[in-house]
């Protein structure tokens, strides 16, 4: 860290600037512009480069954030509560398609070592996914799970690893309600996930709800195991009927070779968790230059996170490619506005205290940070949560901002590999992706050296421009999708529960 005082102004038409300098700095430090702090401000958090009177605007991004709750000096700490949040955008008069970016020179001879599947997909990992119709079997499945890694997976060396696809539905649910679509449709589209294969399996109970028909291909049969089957006398031949099927999958699998493949086969999905003010400045806009070179180069590209993108639909809908994908952002917006007002809530309710202590003041500034992850590329195309991408280039998956739930939609929606900024930090990792972890400071790279991947700080202190580190991002990508790098969550084998989202009532 640079011990030269330096702050970041995004904007020609912003009037505050956030301090770089690790802890902060203290009352009369002076920039080499000259401004002079009046107080503390601590590393990330907002001073005042002009007087504001109550009332004014404060603009970073170029855009509002809020107003000046009172009278704020020059070189004042604009903490989270001198900021009035503003009303978010309209969506009725919303600009769509208005302003559609030009098609890039496409990028050619860029390939990974990837494992092609039947139905034309690529797998990143070569992975025995047992899923589940029902959370009453997941104590068999994780007993089952860990024998069948000690006693059968030695024998497939080219398999990766044994999951279970462990969930919270099946029964007790409103299983005909319209917004159950939403959590059977994740479930269906998690089973036929590029990383397994195709060899497909399901446990079941027999009396749920979610019968295990529903969540495979063509309703094969033959990939179920029912506990209740007449057959099972007693707990282990549960067992040596869930270990007799992963034996047959596995051998599958074990066939399965890693060859070249374009990077158009690539489906990468974009996300942020414990974010900060340098978020929207040197990881998520390194991200965005990776997300234009992976659409230059014919892949599918995903950024989501509903509550994180609304307060900057106005930036995102003139980027849609026509009329049609700039509605259906608008439905997405509108859908989530509805859900959060049926249970009393509202967008106020993002963000979190680490991201208030990290320098965000509210959600729009959170959000206006968060878009640039999408970088400058046309939006062609809109997924529901946990639909299916079938289409290349940058697409918006609607997810919750919940970090768990996005993993779990995007890895539904067929991302093979994930990027994920984080700035106050975070161990998160998916069993069934890898995790490339972006920080946002060069501290919590340094501090966390074993559990971030890549560090966008540099950028913050001039070490690195956003260019270079997008394209280093872009080559990382290509490595860990090639099995060549593995990321430090696969390295510990951390790995969060998969969360769906179940919007549908439970009875």
């Amino acid at each position: 860290m640079t011990d030269t005082p330096l702050c970041i102004k995004v904007h020609d038409s912003d009037n505050v600037a956030i301090v770089v300098n690790a802890p902060g700095l203290p009352a009369e430090t002076r920039f080499p512009d000259g401004l002079v702090l009046c107080e503390f401000v601590p590393e990330g958090h907002k001073v005042a480069l002009t007087d504001l009177a109550a009332g004014a605007e404060i603009r970073r991004y170029g855009e509002v954030i809020g107003y000046a709750v009172r009278d704020i000096p020059k070189g004042s700490w604009i903490e989270e509560s001198l900021v009035a949040l503003p009303i978010a955008p309209t969506l009725e008069t919303l600009p769509l398609a208005t302003c559609v970016p030009a098609a890039q020179p496409a990028l050619e001879g860029y390939t990974f070592e990837g494992f092609r599947n039947p139905d034309g997909s690529v797998g990143t990992k070569n992975i025995l996914g047992i899923s589940m119709s029902v959370q009453c079997v997941a104590g068999v499945l994780d007993i089952a799970v860990q024998k069948i890694k000690k006693e059968l997976l030695p024998k497939y060396p080219n398999v990766d690893d044994v999951i279970a696809i462990e969930h919270i539905y099946g029964c007790g649910v409103a299983i005909n309600a319209p917004e159950a679509v939403i959590p059977i449709r994740t479930l269906q589209n998690l089973v036929v996930h590029p990383n397994l294969g195709g060899a497909v399996m399901v446990v079941s109970l027999g009396c749920e709800k979610l019968q295990p028909e529903r969540l495979l291909p063509n309703g094969q049969s033959a990939s179920i195991v029912t506990l209740q089957d007449p057959r099972h006398i007693g707990f282990g031949s549960m067992i040596a009927s869930i270990m007799d099927m992963a034996d047959k999958r596995l051998a599958e699998l074990d066939k399965r070779q890693r060859e070249t493949c374009p990077a158009s086969d690539l489906v990468v999905g974009l996300q942020c968790g414990g974010s900060d003010a340098f978020s929207g400045v040197t990881a998520n806009p390194a991200l965005g230059v990776a997300a234009d070179l992976l659409v230059r180069a014919g892949a599918t590209v995903m950024f989501s996170e509903v509550t994180e993108v609304r307060d900057a639909i106005h930036l995102l809908t003139p980027r849609a490619v026509n009329e049609d994908v700039g509605r259906a952002l608008i439905r997405e917006m509108q859908w989530y506005d509805t859900y959060l007002a049926a249970g009393d809530s509202d967008r106020s309710a993002n963000p979190t205290p680490g991201n208030k202590k990290g320098g965000l003041a509210n959600v729009v500034e959170k959000a206006l940070g968060s878009v640039a992850k999408s970088g400058s590329s046309a939006i062609v195309g809109v997924l529901a949560p946990g639909e299916r991408a079938t289409q290349k280039g940058l697409l918006y998956a609607a997810t919750p901002a919940s970090d768990f739930i996005c993993g779990t939609l995007q890895t539904a929606s067929g991302c093979n590999v994930e990027l994920f900024t984080t700035g106050r930090g975070t161990p998160y990792g998916l069993s069934m992706v890898p995790v490339i972890k972006v920080s946002t400071r060069t501290t919590l790279a340094e501090r966390w050296h074993d559990l971030i991947d890549f560090d966008a700080g540099r950028i913050a202190t001039g070490k690195m421009s956003l260019e270079e580190a997008g394209w280093e991002i872009f080559r990382l990508i290509l490595e860990v999708a090639s099995g060549r790098h593995e990321t430090w969550a696969d390295h510990w084998q951390i790995r969060n529960s998969l969360a769906l989202f179940n919007p549908a009532p439970v009875t």
